[in-house]
């Protein structure tokens, strides 16, 4: 690859996750102070996430990958999402607020696996070439986070300037993805069922007892992942910690740093170790939550920040590798097609609809009994925990090693933070 290429692929990989990052980390506190809007119109919200989630197949299978070149797809959708993600700044109210930011989303999520696609087009050697160019992806989140925290907009109910500064940096990367290598679509010629596009050619992998146990147990775990979404952030700016999104941007750190270091425990702890650790982070975490504060307690808040990287690498992460070492090459991609679209788009979706009116059944007009609310998110996780570490097994035709050294053609995946 060349180095004009490089540098390219990589900011876009930045732009794209600050654009995500910059307003979808406060959307919480923009909506509940700037707009007034209840947890559950909050978690409606944070919905269309899931939403896009279902949508995005469509579009990349069904379009992306047969009639128009993936780089010129994305000009197309950042264009027409900095147009929406201005609008959206101007709100007077919420439902005002949710029309825009449905058609946004189901805009953007296409664009996570479009970077992906006009990256690997453009490596020889995409397991090495592609994380150094993905981390730039990471980074973009973090300097979301941190300059939100800077400017003080939380504090200062200046939000709306979140979706302005997405919405320019969406226009940029809308040009930008114009001068990106050209990458035309590589099935111009074959049809594309429903069947391919959902991911469905790997529905045979539940026929396996301990893989169907996994599924139903990452489908589950998406109902308390759906809390820290779509309340952290409020949670953060109502118990008083000083550049929330700043300070969350810790939990992005937190991932880089465990993502490096999942192969070595992998070898040592096999797939359900792992899994089983990530689900028990899920439940300490909303524990430190309920009991932290940010006087005597806040180290709590900072712990339950920093296992973000547990929570997801040590679940998520290592559940695309089981899946994918149980799909085997025919399926591979239709398997990780299908995890997630159950985690990010069902479970995320049951997720937003339970969470929300629990918010409102705690809450007395501006006040939250966050204690209690943070309970109940902490109580689900142990509940699937224990189910998972009752009823799951080892395949034993797994290697360990084997796993982990596919971890880094797994990491072409992944492609939320």
């Amino acid at each position: 690859m060349t180095l004009t290429n490089r540098f390219k692929l990589s900011t876009m990989m930045f732009l794209e996750f600050f654009i995500w990052g910059a307003w979808f980390v406060t959307l919480g506190t923009f909506l509940s102070k700037n707009l007034g809007a209840t947890g559950t119109q909050i978690s409606l919200a944070y919905l269309t996430q899931s939403i896009g989630a279902i949508v995005a197949p469509f579009i990349i299978g069904l379009i992306a990958d047969r009639f128009f070149a993936a780089q010129k797809i994305l000009g197309i959708l950042h264009f027409a999402g900095a147009g929406l993600l201005w609008l959206s700044s101007d709100s007077a109210n919420f439902d005002d607020f949710f029309p825009g930011i449905l058609v946004y989303m189901i805009l953007f999520m296409p664009t996570l696996a479009l970077v992906n696609s006009v990256s690997f087009r453009q490596m020889k050697d995409p397991g090495k070439e592609f994380p150094p160019i993905r981390v730039l992806g990471t980074i973009g989140w973090i300097i979301a986070g941190l300059t939100i925290g800077w400017l003080n907009w939380e504090q200062a109910g200046q939000l709306n300037l979140t979706f302005r500064t997405a919405a320019i940096a969406s226009a940029l990367l809308g040009i930008l993805s114009f001068t990106l290598p050209d990458t035309p679509p590589l099935k111009k010629e074959s049809k594309t069922s429903l069947k391919d596009v959902l991911g469905l050619d790997a529905i045979g992998l539940l026929a396996n007892r301990s893989y169907l146990l996994f599924f139903l147990a990452s489908v589950a775990i998406c109902i308390p992942l759906a809390f820290y979404y779509n309340f952290t952030n409020l949670f953060l700016n109502e118990a008083g910690m000083k550049s929330a999104a700043g300070v969350q941007s810790l939990g992005q750190v937190s991932e880089t740093l465990f993502m490096l270091l999942i192969p070595l425990f992998f070898v040592r702890l096999g797939v359900k170790k792992m899994l089983a650790i990530g689900m028990l982070a899920w439940v300490l975490r909303y524990v430190l939550f309920a009991f932290g504060n940010v006087d005597a307690n806040y180290w709590m808040l900072i712990g339950g920040i920093v296992l973000h990287g547990i929570c997801y690498d040590f679940f998520f992460v290592t559940g695309q590798i089981y899946t994918d070492n149980l799909a085997g090459e025919r399926f591979k991609s239709a398997a990780q097609g299908m995890i997630t679209l159950a985690t990010y788009g069902v479970g995320m979706l049951i997720g937003s609809l339970v969470s929300g009116p629990i918010v409102d059944a705690y809450s007395s007009g501006d006040v939250h009994n966050w204690k209690m609310i943070w309970l109940i998110p902490a109580l689900i996780a142990a509940v699937v925990l224990l189910l998972f570490v009752l009823l799951f097994k080892d395949r034993k035709s797994v290697n360990a090693r084997e796993d982990a050294r596919d971890l880094s053609e797994m990491e072409k995946i992944n492609p939320v933070i």
